[in-house]
């Protein structure tokens, strides 16, 4: 957030004020109608710049981002890592500089090492650039802010009122970044969480994660 309350990055769901996951819920609420509409795009991202980086192999996550860029209006441009100079040896700041002078807007970023995106957003405010932005499309086994948020917008959309839900998640907890996220935005937003799995595949202190 910068130090107005905005939202600049979203690395993460942990930490975030609760008005600010409601915020984006409701800003979300009047989009979801696009897809069905004749003409599925609005001008909102007009002139905008989104570069999807995907370190990790997802067809069906960086489509997705690619068709919601798209259908707000903006430019988006995929980069192949398999052919791009990272894997000639150029670091993955280096990269970043690189993309950042051909004017991007918009970073989405999916990597395998945890804390990829924040590296990046914090690069992005130490050579002086807070108007380009990042999402976090995975890193690791960190987190997954938008599947996260995803998640809860149907769960919404369905149950109306979190303060009253029990929520269980159910399986390999531990190696999940989906439920890592989905449990700090249920966390913010007042529900009840209950982990169930069997202890090797349950993440240590899940009481202090408010379950």
């Amino acid at each position: 957030l910068d130090a107005d309350g905005r939202l600049v990055h979203l690395l993460t769901l942990e930490g975030l004020p609760a008005e600010t996951i409601v915020s984006i819920l409701d800003t979300a609420a009047p989009f979801a109608s696009i897809g069905e509409r004749e003409v599925k795009k609005v001008p909102l991202m007009r002139g905008k710049a989104v570069f999807n980086l995907f370190f990790e192999s997802s067809t069906r996550t960086r489509t997705t981002f690619e068709i919601a860029a798209k259908r707000l209006s903006a430019d988006v441009i995929n980069l192949n890592i398999g052919a791009s100079s990272t894997s000639k040896g150029e670091s993955l700041l280096d990269t970043i500089d690189n993309l950042v002078a051909m004017n991007a807007d918009m970073f989405v970023v999916r990597h395998g090492q945890s804390g990829a995106a924040h590296l990046i957003a914090s690069h992005l405010q130490a050579t002086g650039k807070p108007h380009v932005h990042v999402v976090n499309a995975g890193d690791g086994r960190h987190g997954h802010p938008t599947q996260g948020l995803l998640d809860l917008y149907t769960i919404r959309h369905y149950k109306r009122d979190f303060r009253a839900l029990s929520v269980a998640i159910v399986g390999d907890v531990l190696h999940s970044r989906v439920a890592r996220s989905l449990i700090e935005a249920l966390a913010l937003v007042g529900a009840r969480t209950t982990l169930v799995g069997p202890p090797t595949l349950l993440p240590r202190g899940i009481e202090r994660m408010g379950c």
